[in-house]
């Protein structure tokens, strides 16, 4: 008889198993503006993850005796939980083809992981786990293996997938099978959450497939804002059809916003034998969510052979702002070290050490809603547009 356990939240130290509403477009209706902050919320907690941190690591392991079950469970669960991370954090030619190299000893790796929901038997051990890397180990795992890598994770990017087929183009219109190709994708734990538009009322008043289509800066930012999005991936399928009577689709891809500059991709995919159009557009999809994820991986990747330090001044509220921005950029993992030189009640100098170039540390910083810019000779950083602020560290 199986035994079922949930919710356990059973923490196993690895030294002792193992030795995240702006105004709207005029012609937005004010419907727009409700339940904008509940989506804007619910997008921002899924983006704040651990990128450490593996969740959702299912095993399933029969065995002679349910502890052998679960030790090899266990051991099987460690090796998916990196190869995931791997997966993650480095670039897709990194993973030899799909094929990741693993370490001998992941163990040593592991800080710990998590038990959410677990069964057993005489001879069989179910499990769902959660794994916590050591950060400075993997990173030297990285270096030492010569796989370049990113930390740095993006903030929410909001999709517009628009269908064109016999001329009409459709973006929240049923059916759309482009759209829902990308509702299929599972949530790979990447650095770069993408998020689907709900497809109601207030977002159909905010934006169309023209209106995305042809690039339209106020009416994306609008609804990027709806989700708490830092960008919108514009993502147009063109169907059509070969010499054989196979599906065919065009596929031009663009991200708009301030993390990237902005560029458009265009990408041809033909049928292969005995695929389906959907098919087709799941396999599309997938090829194009793992180029975002790439082109931001390069875009990040860590440099540390190249190390520099600026100054840079920030207005602060009080000693309760500077912890809580401290935590952030000790948070940033372009950033080695923040050293205070200048504190005050209304302002702080701070000296920043971090590795790569002045647009990777802004890019980074982007991500935590701040802004690094130089003003009369010095660097300083101000919180976005749109942002409520730095956070105090809560008691």
């Amino acid at each position: 008889m199986m035994k079922i356990r949930r919710g356990a939240a059973v923490i196993f130290s690895a030294l002792v198993f193992f030795g995240l509403m702006a105004a709207l477009p005029a012609q937005a209706q004010s419907g727009a503006q409700s339940g904008a902050q509940s989506a804007a919320q619910s997008v921002n907690k899924a983006a704040k993850r651990d990128v450490f941190e593996v969740r959702d690591v299912a095993v399933d392991v029969t065995a002679e005796t349910a502890a052998k079950a679960r030790e090899k469970a266990l051991a099987q669960g460690e090796r998916e939980a990196f190869r995931r991370l791997v997966t993650r954090l480095t670039l897709s030619p990194e993973q030899d083809g799909g094929e990741v190299s693993l370490p001998q000893d992941i163990s040593t790796l592991v800080k710990d992981f998590q038990v959410l929901e677990e069964k057993t038997s005489a001879v069989r051990y179910l499990a769902t786990l959660v794994y916590r890397f050591k950060p400075r180990l993997v990173r030297k795992y990285f270096i030492d293996s010569y796989m370049a890598f990113a930390e740095t994770p993006s903030k929410p990017v909001l999709v517009l997938p628009v269908f064109q087929a016999a001329g009409a183009r459709l973006l929240f219109d049923d059916p759309n099978p482009w759209r829902d190709a990308w509702a299929v994708r599972p949530d790979t734990g990447g650095l770069v959450p993408m998020v689907l538009p709900k497809g109601d009322l207030a977002d159909i008043s905010l934006i169309g497939a023209e209106q995305a289509v042809d690039g339209d800066m106020q009416r994306l930012s609008a609804v990027a804002r709806r989700y708490g999005a830092g960008d919108t991936l514009v993502v147009q399928a063109i169907q059509g059809m070969d010499s054989r009577g196979l599906a065919t689709l065009e596929v031009f891809m663009t991200r708009y916003g301030t993390a990237q500059v902005e560029q458009t991709v265009v990408k041809s995919y033909a049928s292969r034998a005995g695929e389906t159009l959907s098919g087709l557009l799941r396999r599309a999809a997938d090829d194009l969510a793992r180029r975002v994820e790439d082109n931001w991986k390069r875009d990040n990747l860590l440099e540390f052979g190249r190390q520099a330090v600026i100054a840079v001044r920030l207005s602060i509220g009080g000693l309760g702002e500077w912890v809580g921005l401290k935590r952030i950029l000790a948070g940033i993992a372009v950033i080695r070290r923040a050293d205070p030189v200048l504190l005050s009640r209304g302002e702080v100098v701070v000296n920043l050490h971090y590795i790569g170039d002045p647009d990777q540390l802004s890019l980074a910083l982007e991500q935590e809603d701040l802004i690094l810019s130089r003003e009369n000779g010095e660097w300083i950083i101000t919180p976005a547009a749109g942002a409520v602020g730095i956070p105090e560290k809560k008691s």
